[in-house]
């Protein structure tokens, strides 16, 4: 039995070591740019089918890391969720999308790797469908999604579907710049994960609700 309990531990810590090990790099490098053999040389693992034995494909990589991070910002979600539910306000329901990220990244400590991570998994097809699947199982998403949609003003399909491109693309995008220069010791903009999350969710609110040139 004891036996069994240190492979279980030896399994969980190497799974560990590659998770970890495989965002650092994805995040620094690109997805396509690290083979499995180069996270497990980096990881400490000497036998070079690591990755695979213990995840499978690459895909399976990138989905177990997005399921690692996105299981307490759905807690913190919740919670702030929680707090507002039948607000009318477009400013409530954009923090509780912004917030659970940079909350989650301030948690995590210096530096972390996450926010690259995900700017750079956003740029392949095939694996940002990886983080629609993910959010489209969340309940909680979901309700806060439909609670920013019922405070819109009436806007036309395209715009609403423009806006929110933009609001995604803004939100992954700065998180990502803000991380690595954290990372890398130069300066930014505000001071801390929370004096960012404000600037953004001025931002996102603000874009939400400016007038929409009439078309030609």
């Amino acid at each position: 039995m004891a036996g069994k309990t240190v492979r279980a531990d030896r399994a969980s810590a190497t799974r560990e070591a590659i998770l970890v090990t495989a965002e650092r790099l994805y995040a620094e490098h690109g997805v396509h740019a690290v083979s499995n053999r180069h996270i497990s040389d980096a990881a400490g693992q000497g036998n070079n089918t690591a990755v695979g034995y213990h995840f499978g494909t690459k895909t399976d990589l990138v989905r177990a890391i997005v399921r690692k991070h996105f299981e307490p910002m759905e807690r913190l979600r919740g919670e702030l969720l929680a707090a507002i539910v039948g607000s009318r306000e477009v400013r409530d329901w954009v923090a509780c999308i912004v917030r659970p990220c940079t909350e989650h990244l301030a948690e995590l400590g210096s530096p972390t790797w996450y926010g690259r991570f995900i700017a750079q998994v956003t740029t392949d097809p095939a694996l940002r469908e990886i983080m629609v699947e993910e959010s489209m199982t969340s309940d909680v998403l979901i309700r806060v999604v439909e609670g920013l949609n019922r405070c819109l003003p009436a806007l036309p399909p395209e715009v609403r579907a423009e806006r929110g491109d933009m609001s995604t693309q803004l939100l992954i995008h700065l998180t990502a710049a803000r991380e690595r220069a954290l990372a890398e010791g130069t300066p930014t903009p505000r001071a801390s994960w929370r004096d960012a999350a404000d600037g953004l969710i001025d931002a996102i609110t603000a874009m939400w609700l400016a007038p929409v040139t009439p078309a030609h």
